[in-house]
Formats: C-alpha cells, sequence, structure tokens
C-alpha cells in the first residue's frame, strides 16, 4: 500500500527554526500502521527525521502523536483506516514543547503527575499484616491503572491550551486511582488531603467536559469521567465552598426545581451572591449577552412537565421532602 505521510517538522538547530511540512511517499503493507510508515521514512527517506517508539504493541505509550489532528498511538492506528485522499497528516503532541520533529518535551506532563503525589498515603496506625482491598475495589481500579501515561490526552485537553497550569486529565485519572483505592486517606478510604489539594483553583473543577480526552486515550481510561467522579468524591467530603462546587449545585437545584437551567441566577450562585468583586468581573460579559438580544429571562418559569424532571432527580438520588 502506497502512503502519502504530510509530517510537521521542526530543527531546532536550523538558522530560522520554524515549523514546516514536508511530505513523504512510502509503501507498507495493506495492514501496517502509521508508526510503519513513519519508521519507513526513517529508514529509507531521511536518516534525521526524528520519532519516539519503542514496544510497537500499545505498552509503552512513547509513539503518541497527533493524526490528522487528534491524538492517537502511531503503532496503534492502522494507516488504512485514517488516510484522507491518500494523504496522513502527522504532527507532534499538542501542548508540550517540541524538541525534534515529532519528539517533544515531557517535562510539564510528568511535573503535573508528581504534583498529584501518585502513591498511597494512608493514614492512621498501620496494620498488623498487610493493607486489606477488596475484590471488587480493585477490579474497579483496573480502568483507570491501565493508563500508560502516553500524554495523549493531555495533548488534545483544550484547557490545557489556554492554561497550562491546569492539572491535565492524565494527572487527575491519575489522582482518582488513588482517592478511589480503600487503602488510602483515613480508616473509610476518605483522602481529605488530596481531595482538599485537588479541589483548589486549576485542579478538578477546571476541566470543561470537552470529550476531547475520552476520545484520545488508547487504553480506555475515560480521564473525564474519572475528573467527574473526583468531583463527587469532593462533595461527598464536604467540599461545597469553592466556584465549582457551587456551580454544579446551583446548575442541579435550577433543572431539579423547574425543568431547566436558569441561566441568569447561575453565574452570581456560582461565584457567591456576596462575592461583588467576582461578580462585578463578569459585567462586561452581561453588558456584552444584553446588547446581542442574550439576556436570560428575568423571571424563570417552571416547565410544564418538570415535575417528570423531577422523577428522574428522585429516582436517582433518592425522593426529597418538598
Amino acid at each position: 500500500m502506497d502512503v502519502t505521510l504530510k509530517v510537521q517538522r521542526f530543527d531546532p538547530e536550523a538558522a530560522d527554526p520554524k515549523p514546516y511540512w514536508e511530505n513523504f511517499q512510502v509503501s507498507i503493507e495493506d495492514n501496517g500502521t502509521v508508526l510503519d510508515a513513519l519508521i519507513k521514512v526513517r529508514e529509507d527517506n531521511d536518516g534525521s527525521f526524528s520519532l519516539r517508539c519503542s514496544c510497537r504493541s500499545s505498552i509503552c505509550g512513547s509513539c503518541a502523536v497527533r493524526i490528522n489532528g487528534h491524538a492517537g498511538l502511531a503503532c496503534k492506528t492502522q494507516a488504512q483506516k485514517v488516510i484522507k485522499d491518500g494523504v496522513i497528516t502527522v504532527e507532534p503532541a499538542g501542548n508540550m514543547p517540541v524538541v525534534k520533529d515529532l519528539v517533544v518535551n515531557f517535562d510539564g506532563f510528568w511535573d503535573k503527575v508528581m504534583e498529584v503525589e501518585p502513591y498511597l498515603k494512608p493514614e492512621g496506625p498501620e496494620p498488623e499484616a498487610e493493607y486489606i482491598a477488596s475484590n471488587d475495589a480493585m477490579l474497579h481500579l483496573s480502568g483507570v491503572t491501565a493508563c500508560i501515561m502516553c500524554g495523549a490526552c493531555y495533548s488534545d485537553c483544550t484547557v490545557l491550551e489556554v492554561d497550562p497550569t491546569f492539572l491535565g486529565p492524565a494527572a487527575l485519572a491519575k489522582a482518582y486511582r488513588f482517592t478511589a483505592d480503600p487503602r488510602d486517606g483515613d480508616e473509610n478510604g476518605v483522602s481529605r488531603d488530596r481531595l482538599e489539594q485537588l479541589n483548589k483553583p486549576t485542579g478538578m473543577w477546571d476541566c470543561t467536559r470537552c470529550m476531547e480526552c475520552v476520545t484520545a486515550c488508547p487504553k480506555g481510561v475515560a480521564p473525564m469521567d474519572r475528573i467527574m467522579a473526583l468531583r463527587d468524591q469532593a462533595l461527598e467530603a464536604g467540599f461545597h465552598n469553592t466556584n465549582g462546587a457551587r456551580h454544579t449545585e446551583a446548575f442541579s437545584d435550577s433543572v431539579e426545581h423547574s425543568g431547566w437551567l436558569d441561566e441568569l441566577r447561575l453565574v452570581p450562585k456560582s461565584l457567591g451572591m456576596t462575592n461583588v468583586s467576582a461578580l462585578v468581573g463578569y459585567a462586561p460579559i452581561a453588558i456584552q449577552a444584553i446588547t446581542h438580544g442574550k439576556m436570560p429571562p428575568i423571571i424563570h418559569k417552571k416547565l410544564p412537565d418538570s415535575k417528570n424532571v423531577r422523577k428522574l432527580f428522585d429516582k436517582v438520588q433518592g425522593p426529597k421532602q418538598r
């Protein structure tokens, strides 16, 4: 099978080091992968072409790149499935500095993983024997421990593109691996210290739920789902006094009560009704919404069938006294 690779390259030693595109024509087996094609480029076309690869079995994660604009493992991606008009576009992973061609610097990625303290921190006296974890608990954690730290989710995270201080999906999924472990935290398996740290700005509440990390993950870890679970853990542990927690509760209360979202009151309830300085900061956005005819209704009325929405809440959360 003949394949044209459109590769974004970068040479830091060039006179004018800027990214540029170069096309390569290679022949691979019909069942060949994108990595097979990239190795062909290095072996047969240009020995200076740089990429990372090792296991070629979707285990090491070192060959993560962007293929046709989305992160993935080059060794796991069959070339024939991603060819568009005879071309496969390959770029280095995003949100990380490029070292050379498809090789990126992972220092920022690892710094964020280390920031969540990726090891068990049991509290209280040590047991006489080993720490015990149930079979069900470990089966639940098996999905998270499947992470191979390839950086694909980090590459495509839309929050990291605008806020490099965000912990990112890989680090937060790794944090959940420990907050969900019954051997971590107090005797009830509650990791309050971890949750308190993750509850701060640039932590769990900064995820915008764009689903890019879920789509990019080659191992089905679903980092966004783990971040949502972290939020549930934080609320259950009593961490309600943050913008994210207040936003979640205000959103839920509004929909449960009326059947739809009260957009006008969502922002002040999320920031805190007495947080005047923060509310004033949103004034330009409010003025822009008004001038563009997007002002939410001042009087928020219940939908005629809002009781059906409340039934859904009762089914999930249990009946409430209203």
